[in-house]
């Protein structure tokens, strides 16, 4: 069964949204949640430049540093290593 109006009760011409949604701070609340939506975006999207900016920079510059000094301390070991199996004493303080 549909709902029926009261008896007596005027048809209401406007929805209770409709006139809340009418209303300044309703308005003023839309815009203000759009222009934070734009915001987050741009700042979103400037992170991920940066990220991006970050990331090529650290493989670019630091990663080859690390390898190189790996194979320097691998050379030196090797060479402590090769200096031990032929006598020679072990050296104190090697940089």
């Amino acid at each position: 069964m549909a709902a029926q109006p009261r008896r007596g009760a005027k048809p209401d011409s406007s929805s209770i949204v409709a006139r809340i949604t009418s209303f300044p701070i309703v308005s003023r609340g839309k815009q203000a949640a759009c222009d934070a939506a734009f915001v987050s975006k741009k700042l979103l999207r400037s992170t991920g430049k940066a990220a991006w900016i970050a990331g090529t920079t650290f493989l670019i510059l630091v990663v080859p540093l690390v390898i190189a000094m790996d194979r320097e301390q691998a050379v030196s070991d090797m060479e402590l290593q090769q200096a031990s199996l032929l006598g020679a004493p072990p050296a104190a303080n090697r940089p």
